[in-house]
């Protein structure tokens, strides 16, 4: 299994959002507020979020004074962002892009990929993203990569889901291959009638690979964090690791 389909496009549209933004903006607060704290950020910081988004986090760093820029590769995503900062009154520069070439310099005092944001590519280009926030990072700049736990997710796999809004579903059929080291996806979408089939993959780390990546892209220390911000242990569903320049 290691010539898998994805479907960017289809991953990444209108029925995303329909099934995500709500339970995502009622959490946005909490995390922003540990994002906050695990960085040790200040108002006038300049902060990059790769794979933003609609904002959720953007809009609500720019209201405690960060300088802030978002970067998605989906224009309705990056719309619906700017209409967020426009609604909350703050300054946000939207960028479309692709994470694998920054088109800045080393500009940044932190840099944020928050869920699962990461590991949609090969190794190659995976570890390419990692070597470009690297590069834009300010010498003692911070990132802080939030996703999956890989262990968790093996001890309590799940080959199937189901998520249901007001009569529209989003079912998930999972594999785990252990050759690229991904979870391969079918997603269904039925929605209005009409069904879609999208296929994606994304890439899980253990904490110590990831580490050893994130040093050989130019990082000097790296620290693990679960659920919360606490200690990394097996039961930690997601995974945060907070790398420094």
């Amino acid at each position: 299994m290691t010539d898998q389909a994805f479907d960017a496009d289809g991953l990444f549209d209108d029925d995303y959002l329909r099934f995500f933004a709500e339970p995502l903006e009622e959490r946005a607060d909490v995390e922003t507020d540990l994002i906050w704290r695990l960085l040790d950020l200040e108002p006038g910081m300049e902060v990059l979020d790769l794979g933003c988004g609609h904002g959720r986090i953007t809009g609500r760093l720019a209201e405690r004074g960060c300088r802030v820029t978002g970067l998605d590769v989906t224009s309705a995503f990056l719309e619906r962002a700017r209409q967020d900062a426009a609604a909350r009154g703050v300054p946000v520069t939207y960028v479309e892009g692709d994470m694998r070439s920054l088109p800045w310099g080393r500009r940044f005092d932190r840099v944020i990929s928050w869920f699962t944001a990461f590991g949609y590519f090969d190794d190659e280009d995976n570890r390419r993203v990692l070597t470009e926030v690297s590069r834009v990072l300010s010498p003692g700049g911070r990132f802080a990569v939030e996703l999956n736990n890989r262990d968790w997710i093996i001890r309590n796999f799940q080959p199937a889901s189901v998520i249901e809004r007001d009569g529209d579903l989003m079912i998930d059929q999972r594999a785990v291959d252990p050759v690229t080291g991904r979870v391969v996806t079918e997603r269904t979408v039925v929605r209005q009638g009409l069904v879609r089939r999208i296929p994606f993959f994304v890439r899980m780390f253990t904490f110590t690979e990831l580490r050893d990546w994130l040093l050989a892209a130019g990082f000097r220390t790296v620290t693990g964090h679960g659920d919360d911000g606490g200690p990394l242990i097996p039961d930690s569903r997601r995974m945060i690791v907070v790398a420094r320049t």
